[in-house]
């Protein structure tokens, strides 16, 4: 990790985050930060906890106890403005999550116009941008059952760099696409990487969280087991369970 991001403002910070369902308790008190520039990659087993984590930095999941701040305010305080908040904290789903009666270019433009009440001239122009960007821009009046798994997931990128958020989740964004489409979207997640965009990334793509990530996080039974960089994480892990978890996975 470079000097430039330890000492970078930090932009997501969760605070003994604990969520239950009922009578099954699935974090159990998670601490993790993530500072402007930085990305993160949580991997671990199904059923560790991962995409839980993720949906409730998102608000998608209320947490049970513990506590949430972007940038330095609690987003559980009430009244706090939530859509507000996820404009500038994007979030990319494994299942797109389009508007399917919608083109590529109208679901870019929906959530700037709806949530920041943009011109619509101004929100097709920032549209038109980031879909050139994710490379679909030849595809901007293809509505989502045009489109291939891979395409979607552009699309679906696009639409959340839209908002200009400070930082984005990424949730499994490669498990529902078919093996030949990965890589295009980990392209893009990598260029975005590169630009210095904050990401969050849940991900099982071991090859991109140890050439992209800054900063890799071992979830197992609901709290992060380890965290290190990814030369540590990848070639000397510390904690038995990361030790048992790469072994079955690389």
């Amino acid at each position: 990790m470079t000097d430039k991001i330890v000492t970078a403002e930090i932009v997501i910070e969760v605070k003994s985050l604990h969520k239950s369902f009922g009578q099954n308790e699935v974090l159990k008190g998670v601490d993790f930060s993530v500072r402007r520039g930085e990305t993160v990659c949580v991997i671990g087993a199904s059923g560790s906890g991962k995409s839980t984590f993720l949906r409730c930095v998102n608000l998608l999941e209320y947490p049970t106890s513990g506590e949430i701040y972007f940038k330095g305010t609690s987003i559980l305080t009430k009244g706090y403005d939530i859509s507000g908040y996820r404009a500038k904290v994007g979030m990319v789903f494994q299942q797109f999550n389009l508007f399917n009666n919608m083109s590529a270019l109208q679901n870019c433009v929906a959530g700037q116009t709806r949530v920041q009440k943009k011109k619509r001239p101004d929100a097709e122009r920032i549209a038109m941008q980031f879909l050139d960007r994710v490379g679909m821009s030849q595809y901007i009046n293809a509505r989502p059952r045009q489109l291939s798994g891979g395409q979607k997931q552009r699309v679906a990128i696009a639409r959340a760099l839209c908002m200009e958020p400070d930082a984005m989740l990424f949730d499994e964004p490669t498990s529902s696409l078919d093996p030949e489409m990965v890589g295009e979207v980990l392209k893009v997640m990598k260029d975005l990487a590169e630009s210095g965009l904050t990401m969050v990334v849940v991900t099982h793509e071991m090859g991109f969280a140890k050439e992209v990530s800054d900063r890799v996080v071992f979830m197992a039974d609901g709290v992060i087991a380890e965290e290190d960089s990814p030369d540590v994480i990848f070639t000397a892990p510390k904690n038995a369970k990361t030790q048992q978890f790469l072994s079955r996975v690389l």
